[in-house]
């Protein structure tokens, strides 16, 4: 954040999408976002963001603000917690992980986090009450945003945006299913800030994997204004409104991280 502070221009994502617009963007512009809803944001990021007094956007899953745990974190609880053995999911489709050790408890995190996320909504409730009665008191609770927390960010200039109510993959539910977790999350989050929520980001993003056309109309029709991705890149005028890039800061060093970002800017 000192970096993007001291070398970029951090706009205000509203403001961004206005000046891509009006054709004045200014040099080494940037906007902040973070996904989900972890109270971290307003507990750790807040006072930083404040600092430096940088904008920034969160995207909500609104199903989770009343301190509700989110799937994949009873995924990490488990994968963490249960004893050294083999996690037997085959009911589920998912196989045998071991866990066994920590390089085998790290391996089996990434694979079943990313395999319980194209499960059909239903079986993926079902394996996390699975996960949750072997390990028993849900230590994970709290890790989420409050509706007061929401209130606050918001107050100190932090635009709320939403991300579904239950962060599902969107092709994973049929299309009224899908029409209610992207317009309920509107409606829920509106209800906390008491305005607007304009802006939308699909749940883990990749265009034609995740969503579809059909969601993209759906998230037009709800009202929402922009909708964001997990693409690759910089904004441009020449991008659809509603399936905008946004990209991840998992660089090593700060160093690499600005370096990539001049790279997509001079590209965009």
């Amino acid at each position: 954040m000192e970096l993007l502070a001291r070398c970029f221009n951090v706009l205000p994502l509203r403001d961004a999408l206005a000046a891509i617009d009006a054709g004045t963007v200014p040099p080494r512009a940037v906007c902040i976002t973070f996904d989900d809803g972890y109270r971290s944001v307003h507990d750790l990021a807040l006072p930083v963001l404040r600092r430096l007094k940088l904008p920034a956007t969160v995207f909500v899953s609104s199903g989770y603000v009343n301190g509700h745990t989110m799937w994949n974190d009873s995924i990490v609880e488990a994968v963490e917690t249960l004893p050294e053995q083999e996690l037997d999911l085959a009911e589920f489709g998912l196989g045998v992980y071991s866990l066994r050790s920590m390089p085998e408890r790290a391996a089996t995190l990434g694979r079943l986090t990313e395999a319980s996320k194209y499960l059909p909504p239903q079986e993926r409730s079902r394996l996390v009450g699975r996960l949750q009665t072997l390990v028993g008191e849900r230590a994970a609770e709290g890790l989420m945003l409050t509706p007061e927390m929401v209130v606050n960010l918001d107050r100190h200039g932090i635009e709320i945006g939403a991300h579904t109510v239950t962060h599902p993959i969107l092709t994973s539910l049929d299309e009224a299913a899908a029409q209610q977790e992207i317009s309920d999350s509107k409606r829920e989050l509106e209800a906390i800030v008491g305005k607007e929520v304009a802006l939308f980001a699909y749940p883990n993003g990749k265009v034609g994997k995740d969503f579809d056309a059909r969601h993209v109309a759906m998230v037009r029709a709800a009202g929402f204004q922009a909708a964001f991705t997990t693409a690759v890149g910089a904004i441009t005028r020449r991008h659809d409104r509603y399936q905008l890039p946004r990209s991840r800061p998992w660089d090593d060093t700060p160093f690499r991280f600005a370096l990539r970002l001049l790279q997509w800017l001079a590209r965009g």
